[in-house]
């Protein structure tokens, strides 16, 4: 006898000896016996009329009780499987075509763009641009410093974290650099909006936001200084000439004295010991090589 007959039989108080002990050996025996003593408890409904196991499986199989189906979430999911299957597909093949220069410490590298125009990438600079459509979407996106020899055509736009430049063909330096966003001219016209800034920028016009304070000036140089390994600065902030020579020289600078002081003067890209001496001696200070990647800077004692 099989175990379905037997829970029916036993159900319905009909068990034999032998098939009592048949049933006890059974694994839910014990299970089964637990529910009838408990229901025991509970009063059935005048609704509730069971003769029997069979009865009781014919009448449940019977009732066709209604499931109510959330069809508002099916719309739902469908929307959200589209956008996620179309972000994986954008980003997918919109970065595959993304390339991306960067350079280190101490390091200058020039790239030729798709139209021929020019970049030269000082220390510690990153530039993006998307040389799939470029003839017909000249933008570039920068985080550093770099010079610019831009061929005649489209709209060329540079855009960094503090302002975009907009040209035609041109030359020009852009420095995006923390709290510091300065655009130099040396040919052509240059457009520089940041923020609700925007000058138009002829050969030998400067655009400066240093610390949230904007200037515009002049310079004669034919070149960014750089570009020949050397760093030129007027009335800049001590700090951002530090903040160039760790740039150059991969080594990191600490100093207790006012950052804020202005310098004026340069320093070579080759020679560091040349670099440390010309920064220092004009602003009576001096330094200490501790290791190979540490410089520390303080003030003269009179």
């Amino acid at each position: 006898m099989n175990s379905e007959d037997l829970v029916k039989k036993w159900l319905n108080n009909e068990l034999s000896e032998e098939e009592k002990q048949l049933f006890n050996k059974l694994d839910d025996a014990q299970y089964n016996e637990q529910i009838i003593e408990s229901a025991k408890y509970f009063r059935a409904s005048n609704f509730s009329n069971i003769d029997d196991f069979k009865s009781f499986k014919t009448n449940y199989n019977g009732q066709n009780i209604p499931v109510r189906k959330l069809y508002w979430l099916n719309p739902l999911l469908k929307i959200a499987s589209i956008v996620i299957i179309a972000l994986g597909v954008y980003f997918t093949f919109f970065f595959n075509h993304l390339t991306q220069v960067q350079t280190f410490a101490s390091e200058k590298q020039s790239i030729e763009l798709p139209d021929h125009s020019l970049v030269t990438l000082n220390a510690l600079t990153q530039v993006k641009f998307d040389k799939r459509n470029w003839q017909d979407n000249r933008k570039l996106k920068l985080n550093g410093e770099a010079y610019f020899k831009v061929t005649k055509g489209k709209t060329f736009d540079v855009i960094t974290d503090q302002g975009v430049i907009t040209v035609v063909g041109t030359q020009f330096n852009v420095k995006d650099r923390y709290q510091y966003f300065e655009v130099k001219c040396f040919e052509g016209i240059v457009k520089v909006t940041s923020d609700t800034i925007t000058r138009f920028l002829k050969v030998g016009d400067t655009y400066q936001i240093l610390n949230g304070k904007f200037t515009q000036g002049k310079t004669v140089a034919q070149a960014p200084k750089w570009t020949e390994n050397r760093s030129v600065f007027d009335a800049i902030p001590i700090k951002e000439v530090f903040a160039e020579l760790e740039r150059q020289y991969n080594i990191e600078i600490s100093y207790n004295l006012d950052s804020n002081r202005l310098f004026t003067g340069g320093f070579v890209h080759d020679n560091l010991e040349n670099a440390l001496i010309a920064v220092t001696h004009p602003m009576n200070l001096t330094y200490v090589r501790s290791s190979s990647n540490l410089v520390v800077i303080h003030e003269k004692k009179n």
